[in-house]
């Protein structure tokens, strides 16, 4: 695994020759004798696996700490937050350790912390300080994800960086809650933070805690959540002081580039195994903006790969929108990263080493690099997977038999906002939309049907927690048949989850994935569905039997007023071939009264290989299971099932005879259609 530079040099030596040749310091991690390794880190090989688990310790236990004792449900049942741990200036501020959570967040931290130290200046800090800042430009993510960053002094000097970045309830802005997508401006976005003071010298900086709570709407839960962040970090502080003591500074800082080399080693021996050299293009795209429905936003993606270095070429993407549905620069690295470590590099650990061999091509001002004032950023994660879901398809031929099904994509997220009877405000955000849905098939099995998005690694809120914080009854949450991939491992079924609201409020519905599907199949599986939108006004609710749930048959949809999806013009049902758009933001906020209902369905996963080759047994048991419907098994995979799924799954047959000539003619028609 010689490094790229050095295997250009000198082309035509042979893996052994060329290790020779190299210096200690090019070396790959496991060609180092002790002697080597010890010049390189200035600490043993056993030492330095230590630290860098202790590390892995410290930002788990501040995670615990978080989850344990914030007040709002985004930290508390969502985990909508990271940790990290970050290597002093003369390092660069390397991020040797992030925390088991979302992995978007701890993509951008590395240049985040730099870019908020450098500008507040290194030489301000002083001990018990905490520096906060949140400017999408600056450090990515939106302005509700705020960076709280804990310089750790070790006898005069600053050895680290301890950082929590947190999903903040509600930063201010023309929202509640912040997530919208017709937000036209910086300035209707939420509070902008630049590198600002929170603690000096332990105590609290008053007038930064009064910029927030003067522009924020719930300082009653913010006080609490910022409370435990700070907590968050005295903890990680002092077990970071306890490895310093007992270590020592030089196998410390040994230990953090250490980790960023195994990472680097880690994804240089992907990209050079796992890929073969060439170029690859892939585009995928967001439906339309805030402000109309006239234009779409598509991604144009090359990817170069040779040795094992990649570059990632984004020229000819669309320009940014005009409205907050836009992502920055360090969100697209974070996407760029995700996807490379879910398809080529699933084992190694979180560090700033997984870029070293990842060149990305960003010209400024399209809806994946906004710039202020008006290309706003806010659903930053929408523009982000369009990234990850262009990777997936310019590498899925390339892959094979390693390629994966891509996710249900878009979160389709939910914000709410209103007043109880006694006045006092209610807000949910992410918890009552299509947030968690299916993963795609892969080699080794099926998808998931019902986690979290490849960006994320958070948590699904329990719905006693959901309808005790607001006034909302969670009505369903299943899996809705035919709506996975077929493949020879399926895709994951596509998810309903349905809500009725127990008082009047303002809701927001973002599908911004619709047109086309996220969940792409791979290695000849086929895609999943797309997603879509519904409301049921009050009436379609009152006039049900008493304890009755809204119907799922398809001739119920007429009674909905849609808000988003491509849908059967009269019939209002899911039609992704043949219907209408519906544009998500014909209403930028939607004033539902009580016992309105909304059902969310997310996209379907992606299928995974050849459907015709899944087994007759295993499609027979989805039929018993509804991921699959009789028809659905004969029209997608060929498989003759009799029998009544809903009375009578046990006894469920399959017609081999039947079978074996279906399949025999799909295979026929496959062959005449590639002729």
């Amino acid at each position: 695994m010689t490094p790229p530079a050095v295997r250009k040099a000198l082309p035509g030596l042979s893996e052994v020759e060329r290790r020779v040749a190299v210096s200690p310091d090019e070396l790959p991690l496991r060609d180092l004798s002790d002697e080597q390794f010890l010049a390189r880190y200035n600490t043993d090989r056993f030492t330095a696996s230590v630290l860098a688990s202790r590390m892995r310790y410290i930002v788990k236990h501040m995670s615990t700490v978080m989850l344990t004792t914030a007040f709002s449900m985004t930290l508390r049942d969502w985990h909508d937050f990271a940790a990290t741990i970050s290597g002093p200036r003369d390092m660069n501020y390397p991020m040797s350790t992030g925390s088991d959570s979302l992995t978007i967040f701890m993509f951008t931290m590395p240049e985040g912390i730099r870019n908020t130290i450098e500008e507040f200046g290194p030489e301000n800090l002083r001990p018990g300080d905490v520096v906060i800042a949140n400017d999408p430009y600056r450090i990515g993510l939106h302005v509700n994800d705020v960076s709280f960053i804990r310089p750790v002094f070790y006898r005069g000097k600053v050895i680290s960086f301890i950082s929590m970045r947190a999903h903040q309830l509600d930063m201010g802005g023309a929202v509640a809650g912040g997530f919208s997508g017709a937000k036209k401006s910086v300035y209707e976005n939420g509070l902008v933070i630049s590198p600002t003071l929170l603690y000096r010298d332990d105590k609290p900086v008053a007038a930064t805690f009064n910029l927030i709570f003067d522009n924020a709407r719930y300082g009653a839960l913010l006080l609490p959540d910022i409370k435990s962040l700070y907590q968050s970090l005295l903890l990680g502080e002092r077990l970071l002081l306890e490895s310093l003591e007992k270590y020592g500074i030089d196998a410390y800082l040994g230990a953090i580039r250490y980790s960023c080399d195994v990472s680097a080693d880690a994804m240089s021996e992907a990209i050079r195994t796992k890929i073969p050299d060439g170029v690859y293009d892939a585009e995928d795209g967001v439906d339309a903006d805030g402000v109309d429905d006239s234009l779409e936003y598509k991604l144009k993606l090359k990817l170069i790969k040779y040795g094992d270095n990649i570059e990632v070429d984004l020229s000819g993407t669309s320009a940014q929108a005009r409205s907050s549905i836009n992502c920055g620069p360090l969100d697209v690295k974070g996407a760029v990263g995700i996807a490379l470590k879910m398809l080529i590099e699933q084992k190694g650990p979180l560090t700033s080493g997984c870029f070293r061999n990842v060149d990305i091509v960003m010209p400024p001002g399209t809806f994946c690099t906004a710039t202020p004032p008006d290309g706003a950023i806010f659903m930053y994660w929408e523009s982000s997977l369009t990234i990850m879901i262009a990777i997936y398809k310019a590498l899925s031929k390339a892959l094979g038999e390693r390629a994966i099904g891509g996710d249900f994509g878009s979160l389709m997220l939910h914000n709410a906002n209103g007043r109880r009877k006694d006045g006092t405000r209610w807000l949910t955000a992410a918890t009552c939309g299509g947030e968690h849905g299916p993963w795609g098939a892969t080699k080794a099995g099926d998808g998931d049907s019902y986690t979290v998005n490849h960006f994320n690694n958070n948590l699904d809120p329990a719905t006693e927690a959901i309808e005790a914080d607001v006034p909302v009854l969670m009505m369903r949450k299943e899996y809705v048949a035919d709506t996975g991939g077929p493949g020879t491992n399926r895709g994951g079924a596509a998810v309903c989850r349905e809500t009725l609201w127990l008082a009047d409020g303002d809701h927001l519905a973002s599908p911004f994935h619709a047109k086309q599907a996220s969940g792409v199949g791979a290695n000849g599986g086929r895609d999943g569905t797309t997603q879509a939108v519904w409301m049921f006004p009050p009436e379609v609710f009152n006039a049900m039997e008493q304890g009755a749930f809204l119907p799922k048959a398809k001739d119920f949809y007429a009674a909905s007023v849609p808000i988003g999806g491509v849908l059967d013009a009269a019939a209002k049902t899911l039609d992704p071939s043949h219907g209408e758009y519906v544009y998500w933001s014909s209403h930028n906020i939607w004033h539902l009264k009580s016992w309105t209902s909304l059902r969310f369905q997310t996209g379907g996963g992606g299928g995974w290989g050849d459907p015709l080759k899944r087994d007759p047994e295993r499609v027979k048991r989805d039929v018993r299971d509804e991921y699959i419907t009789i028809d659905g098994a004969y029209r997608d995979y060929g498989v003759v099932v009799m029998g009544d799924p809903i009375n009578d799954p046990e006894n469920l047959q399959i017609d081999m005879i039947a079978t074996a000539k279906r399949r025999a003619a799909m295979e026929s028609a496959a062959q005449g259609a590639e002729r």
